[in-house]
């Protein structure tokens, strides 16, 4: 794009990649679905300018009349915005937000988001907490690192699973990607190198070039994670910070067991290198009770592993709670930076967390056994309807991580809205772009909608890999 955010034609044409699905007659649909999800992919702002429709139809192989039936579709729908004289730019249909999918309808099945509903017992923790919000009402309600008793209760969690950790080493942030970026801001300076595994979550990385830091790349395997290949990239490149998802990965699913965690905290201490390790989802322990899984990295590389935790998935993402686990000396560093981006959270929602963390394990297990069987769900129907896809079943998390049967992830991502089923392609949890061979499927909807989102996937399927190669855009 040039100053003025108008991106080229041969440029926009490299963003919708292979847009167009073999033998069909709706190429006007399926241009206009590759332009929807470059949109809310985040490759083309509100604001992009559009080339003419002459360039995008010489740049994407199509005639300017498919080009110009396709805006009228995005116009249509509110995405995109004409004025004569000033050309076409991409705008927000209905003030939506634009950062994330757009809401399932009543024909679409969301697979974007790897979130369940709110955990039972929510309402319960609710009222409870209203009743506890009345000793909060006589103060300012600003609490600084947290509520004295929603640490307290995070504490004990921590000393459970094998890391001895009191109040004054936890900080309640809002969310873990909140707690992530306020460690990123403090730890790294513009330049930096910060380590990832390859693939990794996606908003991690969009944090990571946020804050003008450069993402490097360790692959995570079929067989786990590289703990040499995470030796070598720390003593080559000297990584400021490096980022880990060890407790089933996103969006692989994998967990690294206790020998693993003990080679790799002794990486970072031994070359002192700090590391942010994401437990968003240790609680999703599908097969078994987290308190008897690996002990958590920090109880291998004392102060350089700054754990990062959320109630997003084990209880509800509404709730926006999270929480740093560090050094004492690092939370009273990280608690003076955060003033420059906020003042704490909300005083109501520590209290329904508190409240929840505090209940019979019940509504946790409940999750779980949920979880498992909508797990199995998927990976059955998948198995059925799209046989040459491969997958291991995680043991925990909420998604599978399928390989498919060639490089098509974009491509079936943009084919798949026209068959009402959002997913993410390979590419987003990449640091470097590839993984076309990959396709995560979160298995948080019901079953009914898992069942009918894989036969549309199939479709989508189908319709892409009948593609022949001379019907490509020329780019």
């Amino acid at each position: 794009m040039d100053a003025i955010g108008r991106i080229s034609a041969r440029r926009l044409a490299l963003v919708l990649g292979s847009w167009r699905r073999g033998g069909s007659r709706q190429g006007a649909a399926d241009l206009a679905a590759a332009i929807e999800l470059a949109v809310l992919d985040g490759q083309l702002p509100i604001g992009t300018r559009l080339p003419s429709e002459r360039e995008l139809a010489d740049a994407v192989g199509a005639s300017r009349t498919l080009v110009a039936a396709a805006l009228d579709r995005l116009r249509e729908g509110g995405l995109v915005a004409s004025r004569r004289g000033a050309g076409s730019w991409i705008t927000s249909p209905g003030g939506r937000p634009l950062d994330a999918a757009p809401p399932a309808g009543p024909q679409a099945i969301d697979l974007a988001r790897a979130a369940s509903p709110a955990i039972p017992g929510l309402m319960a923790a609710v009222d409870r907490a209203r009743l506890l919000l009345v000793d909060e009402l006589g103060g300012h309600g600003y609490t600084g690192r947290g509520l004295l008793v929603l640490r307290e209760r995070l504490a004990r969690r921590y000393t459970a699973r094998g890391l001895p950790t009191s109040p004054e080493q936890i900080m309640i942030t809002n969310g873990a990607h909140h707690a992530f970026v306020l460690a990123l801001r403090m730890l790294t300076h513009p330049g930096d190198r910060v380590l990832v595994e390859q693939p990794t979550y996606p908003n991690a990385l969009e944090a990571i070039r946020a804050a003008h830091t450069a993402p490097v790349p360790v692959a995570l395997g079929e067989h786990g994670w590289d703990l040499a290949g995470v030796e070598a990239a720390v003593r080559q490149t000297a990584p400021r910070l490096a980022y880990f998802v060890v407790d089933f990965h996103n969006p692989t699913g994998r967990q690294l067991d206790d020998a693993g965690r003990e080679r790799l905290g002794a990486v970072l201490a031994r070359t002192q290198t700090f590391a942010v390790v994401d437990e968003t989802f240790v609680e999703l322990d599908l097969e078994g009770d987290p308190l008897d899984g690996p002990h958590p990295l920090g109880a291998f590389a004392g102060n350089w592993v700054i754990t990062v935790g959320t109630a997003s998935k084990s209880h509800w993402g509404g709730l926006r709670i999270g929480w740093i686990r560090a050094s004492e000396d690092l939370l009273t560093r990280l608690s003076s930076a955060r003033f420059g981006s906020d003042l704490g959270s909300p005083v109501f929602e520590q209290l329904v967390l508190a409240e929840l963390l505090d209940a019979p394990g019940d509504a946790l297990a409940h999750r779980r056994a949920n979880l498992h069987d909508l797990r199995d769900v998927l990976a059955g129907e998948v198995r059925r309807e799209l046989p040459d896809w491969r997958f291991d079943l995680p043991r925990g998390g909420s998604s599978l991580w399928c390989r498919l049967p060639e490089p098509m992830s974009t491509r079936l991502a943009v084919a798949a809205v026209n068959h009402g089923v959002q997913v993410v392609p390979g590419s987003r949890f990449s640091a470097q772009g590839g993984l076309e061979r990959w396709l995560r499927l979160p298995f948080a909807q019901p079953a009914e909608q898992l069942r009918e989102a894989v036969g549309r996937l199939a479709l989508a399927a189908a319709s892409v890999r009948s593609a022949p190669a001379d019907d490509l855009p020329v780019a």
